[in-house]
């Protein structure tokens, strides 16, 4: 693997992880903006933008937009998080340019008053399908429970009341700081001719004007919740109930980020951990989980849980025995080694695939103006020890303070 790196002349990053031995090429535009940034007069607008830009350009239309990724035989999507909206698609090498050209009109929308009224009604009926469907939104809940008044307990979607308020010209002017060279970087990973992609860059955003914009973020966030705080979502159709529990961990910016994340596989994951032994193998619950979350300047231990209603408090302490156990006794040499070799195998055969390499890698320099090869994750991944999970343990513990979030029946 190759990383080549191009800024241009008004600040735009453009990168590229390139494998010889790739079949197929990923491109995409990683936009440093989520629901972290928005105000409360703003707020979906990241997700609702991530909408609109696929409506079309001033000289595309949204449906020609469609049949031409069509006619590419891409796959092209786009997703909004709390820190990041990226827009990518995967193409044969032969297509490269096609797809970052038009990726890149993309980004100048024309964000169309009709086609922002009529998207509207399509975002209030995203919220509230998600917010009748399981997991019900305990997820959101429990992290708005968590980080209380910080902008990292803002979900992605909005609410109805915050959409249905947002005007057009507010979005304009979102898109105008956020969308600037400053906070966008292309990237590609695979099969890529690099020099083709920054002449393509240097053509289609090369005239793109750097806006000083308001920072992206604020203050760190509080690392734990303020108080121990339990909520109950009522929702009569449910047919089981719906566990989320949220711990303080490190965050993406810690060096113990990837100890986190190999402690949350031990304890949590779907097969071979801690909690699938204790409660999904033994037939007590559908799903049990525990894993790693980083932010940029935060980070959680999410643990998840579904199971019959008259079950869901008793797994539930079940869950804070086993982590309990976990903290007084410590880690067997040999559990340890079992979870490292599955983490080492999934950042190699995660490697292999240059959709999954885009993500990390653009992610990766969109933070951090970093880059991380997967030679440099599998050394820090081999290189762990039962002290650094231990040390992790000591530092966050995960009986600190929690926030925890049932939707269910409530029987």
């Amino acid at each position: 693997m190759r990383f080549l790196h191009e800024r241009l002349p008004n600040g735009l990053d453009v990168i590229a992880e390139v494998g010889d031995a790739a079949v197929s090429t990923s491109v995409g535009f990683f936009v440093a903006t989520g629901s972290r940034d928005e105000s409360d007069a703003v707020w979906g607008v990241s997700h609702f933008l991530e909408h609109m830009v696929f409506k079309g350009t001033p000289e595309i239309p949204g449906d020609e937009i469609n049949r031409r990724f069509d006619a590419m035989g891409a796959g092209v999507n786009a997703f909004t998080s709390e820190e990041d909206t990226v827009y990518y698609a995967s193409v044969l090498p032969e297509r490269q340019g096609e797809a970052v050209d038009l990726l890149a009109r993309m980004m100048r929308p024309a964000l169309r008053t009709e086609d922002f009224d009529t998207e509207k009604l399509v975002i209030l009926e995203e919220i509230r399908m998600y917010d009748d469907q399981p997991p019900f939104g305990a997820d959101d809940r429990c992290r708005a429970a968590f980080f209380g008044g910080h902008p990292l307990a803002r979900n992605v979607l909005g609410t109805i009341e915050s959409i249905t308020a947002l005007g057009a010209d507010a979005m304009r002017d979102y898109h105008r700081h956020r969308y600037a060279p400053g906070t966008v970087v292309l990237a590609a990973s695979g099969a890529v001719d690099f020099p083709a992609l920054v002449e393509s860059a240097r053509r289609l955003c090369g005239d793109w004007q750097p806006v000083a914009g308001p920072a992206r973020l604020g203050s760190p966030p509080p690392r734990a919740a303020d108080r121990q705080a339990v909520e109950r979502i009522i929702r009569p159709a449910a047919t089981l109930d719906y566990a989320v529990r949220m711990v303080a961990g490190p965050g993406e910016n810690h060096d113990d980020r990837y100890a986190a994340r190999l402690l949350g596989m031990l304890l949590g994951d779907a097969s071979g951990s801690r909690l699938y032994w204790s409660l999904v193998d033994t037939g007590e619950a559908e799903h049990a989980s525990c894993q790693h979350h980083d932010f940029l300047d935060a980070g959680l231990f999410v643990t998840q849980l579904s199971c019959d209603t008259a079950d869901v408090d008793r797994l539930l302490g079940r869950i804070e025995e086993v982590y309990g156990e976990t903290m007084a006794g410590g880690i067997a040499t040999a559990e340890f080694e079992r979870a490292r070799n599955k983490l080492a195998s999934r950042v190699v055969l995660g490697g292999e695939k240059p959709l999954r390499r885009l993500f990390e890698v653009g992610l990766e320099w969109s933070h951090a103006r970093a880059y991380r090869s997967v030679a440099d994750s599998l050394r820090i991944v081999e290189s762990l020890s039962p002290t650094d999970l231990d040390r992790v343990l000591r530092e966050w513990p995960l009986d600190g303070p929690a926030a925890t979030v049932i939707a269910g029946t409530g029987g």
